[in-house]
């Protein structure tokens, strides 16, 4: 790829965010004169995004840094309701429209932490695609968009070429999505003159087929940008973990717990991770990255800190940071750490340690309990547990009212009596 000369495209280059691109001479023109108007679709399908949607985030995030154009972000109150089958083996579960509403509602708060909102040129602007596809009229949509899809194209697509391959089932809802992921794009360009859609690279199909309908219906020229898949060195997906979804709401997961992920990444994501999820100047993110032994743990409590605080604010990243130093260098029971309600009756009758674990989130069964027992890998109060037959009781409550449970070294919750 030649050098670009907008500062967009650079800093996406330098900082490992581009996979595809469909004209680079053409978005750098229009990123170079600040006219990139770009797009990026979340589809409302829980409560809270997830660290695997920061990526794109990141990416609107420059493109409003540089002045390359104005960042639209796009709620899918839509197509949420069909349901998009990229990357799935199974159809997603159909919700209902106050589900949407209140999963809408959750997703739109994390934004404001990376975008300036308002009415000036380049300030954010978040739409809903509701607003043009629910009112569709369904014949009128199909003779005027429909007409313009290749059903043989259209099944060459991954998103419905794998799911047919592995013969799991793909309703036809599902292949109706591309349509209307595609109308997004030009009705967003006839509103709001959006001239790019980015995305994850599993989104690729469903971003040419915009730029090919736009051309097909008059919009003039559009493009596309898709950033790599994200996985960890382990080869693990972005944003999920064998404890679930590493949730950008702290209502959903706390301050603490964000800390700890980035804390605890893989020596070999530290330095990627800081070029893509934390705003650290390059000079600054090559210095640590240099960083070897014992003191690559100096780039990762900056990784932890930096990414906490861009999402949460300096003061959770900087108690965050606190309490992780209390909890695993002095050894003491910090008041940050994650807590769960106990009823003060159920320690007063006896607690067993499988159901107290499970209920503080740090196993999903008894038997899990027990195999990280027999590992060595759960403690109370900083003391091993030997014998899964162990109960927990009033005995156990530090002065705080609190028991501290932990599985293995890097995770703890503490239960608060009530």
């Amino acid at each position: 790829m030649s050098a670009p000369t907008s500062d967009f495209l650079r800093v996406l280059t330098e900082r490992g965010f581009i996979h595809q691109l469909s004209d680079l001479a053409g978005i750098d023109a229009l990123a170079h004169e600040g006219r990139l108007t770009t797009y990026v679709g979340y589809d409302c399908t829980a409560p809270s995004l997830h660290v695997g949607h920061l990526l794109s985030i990141m990416m609107l995030h420059w493109l409003q840094e540089t002045g390359a154009g104005k960042p639209i972000v796009l709620m899918g109150g839509g197509t949420t309701r069909v349901g998009d089958p990229s990357g799935r083996d199974e159809t997603r579960r159909i919700l209902s429209l106050d589900d949407i509403e209140a999963n809408k509602q959750g997703i739109r708060q994390v934004f404001a932490r990376f975008l300036r909102f308002g009415d000036a040129g380049r300030d954010a602007l978040m739409a809903d695609n509701a607003e043009w596809l629910a009112p569709l009229n369904y014949i009128e949509f199909l003779r005027d968009v429909g007409r313009h899809f290749s059903v043989n194209r259209m099944m060459s697509m991954d998103s419905v070429k794998l799911r047919l391959d592995r013969e799991h089932e793909l309703s036809f809802i599902e292949f109706n999505y591309m349509l209307l992921q595609s109308y997004d794009f030009v009705e967003l360009h006839r509103r709001y003159g959006v001239r790019m859609q980015m995305g994850g690279s599993d989104q690729w199909g469903n971003i040419v087929n915009g730029i090919d309908l736009g051309r097909r219906m008059g919009t003039g020229q559009l493009y596309g940008l898709t950033a790599p898949l994200m996985t960890t060195a382990s080869g693990a997906k972005m944003g999920k973990t064998a404890a679930g979804a590493l949730w950008l709401n702290a209502d959903q997961l706390a301050p603490y717990g964000y800390w700890q992920f980035w804390r605890n990444v893989d020596d070999a994501d530290v330095g990627r991770f800081l070029k893509l999820f934390t705003r650290l100047p390059m000079d600054e993110i090559r210095r640590l990255e240099a960083l070897s032994g014992q003191e690559i743990n100096e780039a990762k409590k900056a990784l932890a800190s930096a990414a906490t605080m861009l999402l949460h604010g300096e003061e959770a990243a900087r108690l965050a940071a606190r309490t992780a130093e209390q909890t695993f260098e002095q050894g003491v029971i910090a008041a940050d750490l994650p807590s769960v309600d106990c009823p003060r009756a159920d320690l007063e009758a006896g607690l067993a340690i499988g159901p107290a674990i499970i209920l503080a989130g740090l196993a999903a069964s008894n038997g899990e309990v027990r195999r990280a027992i027999s590992n060595g890998a759960i403690s109370v109060n900083d003391e091993r547990v030997a014998d899964d037959k162990r109960v927990l009781g009033t005995g156990d409550l530090s002065e705080g009212g609190v028991v501290k449970l932990s599985f293995g070294k890097k995770r703890h919750v503490l239960l608060r009596a009530v």
